[in-house]
């Protein structure tokens, strides 16, 4: 029995804190330009964090028909307006494929927290008769997988991944098994958040991990000895995965990567001293993909910004590739970290690393502390004949997630 045929990304669409659509965001990363500021959607004053990374630019009535505006949270909107560019990168149509060969892969976790925020107004502001029926299904962490699909009749296996960060590692792997196996034809597959309102900010702050700095250019320093935590943000990334003989009759304009070897791991419960999954997860997704840690060009780090964290992280890499043995970089730093689509976010951007031979920076980050052996990439791209990448991902409560992308040949 032949092999299956290598699963391959062959569109994107990106709505991100620096950039709306695929180049722009691109373009911003590489120049080491930061969507990180002072929060502006609501007035931050009263709140431990005043820094976060919002898309401000984007307006949803230019991209979507006007029935879906009352609908939708603006994580779906980012989403549907994502899947519609990815879709367009790719040069499919779906109308003209089999609808049951088309499915919808997305992470998700806090679901439509804005618009949840805004019916709870309505119900204890002005009474009951005034709650929108759309919240019954808008705020549900599943719920881009279901409009995405709604919008484009694609009608094959869909299903959400809840593993926060590390969400958007763990779908793109479940798409490309599915794609393998035969059981899809093509896939839609991603993540994104925005949660970046009063009730979605206050219900990340009791995790005591977000930067409560003023500055935006302090507050989110990975690996750097003066960080001080994470912060958060919204946006992400969707793809269109399938497999590389289907891409190549149809003769498909533009293949990003392939998606080559997955895993996943659980961290044990805090205080029994057994170390992090990560360095396992690393190690088991570049077996899957078989490929030795010595021909990995690049790790695209889950970068923390937590001292703690950080520091089980730099050291996980080292256990597997060697101290200063392969470029990580961290361009979440222009961002903030996504949730559930910060790891679409980063392999998306991997796939664009390994189309024009560029590492984007890490930006803030002065130098990793001291005991983090780690080669960062800092301030500036590097220049780099990236073929194999490795996207690291940890999601809050113990989940690891690495995935490995390569050029195909």
């Amino acid at each position: 029995m032949s092999a299956p045929a290598p699963v391959v990304v062959t569109g994107i669409g990106i709505v991100a804190p620096n950039g709306i659509g695929t180049e722009e965001y691109w373009s911003a990363t590489l120049a080491g330009k930061s969507g990180l500021g002072v929060i502006q959607r609501f007035d931050p004053h009263g709140y431990p964090v005043r820094v976060a990374g919002e898309v401000l630019a984007f307006d949803a009535a230019a991209h979507l028909p006007r029935r879906l505006l009352p609908q939708t949270d603006r994580m779906t909107q980012h989403a549907l307006v994502a899947a519609e560019w990815a879709l367009a990168d790719a040069g499919l149509e779906p109308e003209k494929e089999d609808e049951y060969g088309l499915g919808v892969l997305t992470a998700g976790g806090s679901g439509g927290f804005e618009f949840g925020q805004r019916e709870m107004q309505k119900l204890w502001g002005t009474g009951p008769e005034r709650v929108s029926a759309y919240q019954s299904f808008a705020w549900f962490y599943a719920v881009n997988t279901g409009q995405i699909s709604i919008r484009h009749g694609m009608r094959g296996h869909s299903s959400v991944f809840v593993t926060e960060q590390a969400g958007g590692l763990d779908a793109t792997a479940q798409a490309a098994r599915l794609l393998r196996k035969g059981i899809l034809d093509t896939v839609l597959t991603g993540g994104f958040e925005a949660s970046l309102c009063p009730w979605g900010l206050v219900a990340q702050i009791p995790n005591g991990l977000l930067s409560e700095a003023t500055d935006p250019h302090l507050a989110y320093l990975p690996f750097d000895a003066r960080a001080t935590g994470y912060v958060p943000g919204e946006g992400g990334a969707m793809v269109v995965a399938e497999r590389a003989d289907s891409a190549h009759e149809r003769d498909a304009a533009t293949v990003y990567g392939k998606i080559a070897g997955h895993a996943s791991t659980f961290d044990a419960r805090p205080g029994t001293g057994r170390p992090t999954g990560l360095a396992r997860a690393i190690r088991l997704a570049l077996d899957d993909a078989r490929v030795a840690p010595e021909d990995v060009d690049v790790v695209y780090a889950d970068a923390a910004g937590v001292p703690a964290l950080d520091r089980a992280e730099a050291e996980a890499l080292i256990g597997v590739f060697g101290p200063r043995a392969v470029p990580v970089t961290a361009p979440k730093t222009m961002t903030g970290r996504l949730s559930a689509g910060g790891g679409a976010l980063d392999v998306a951007t991997a796939l664009l690393s390994i189309r024009d031979h560029v590492v984007p920076p890490a930006v803030g980050t002065r130098a990793p502390a001291p005991e983090l052996d780690i080669d960062l990439v800092l301030d500036q791209p590097r220049e780099l004949e990236v073929s194999t990448a490795v996207v690291v991902a940890r999601g809050m409560g113990g989940f690891n997630s690495a995935l490995v992308v390569q050029r195909h040949l």
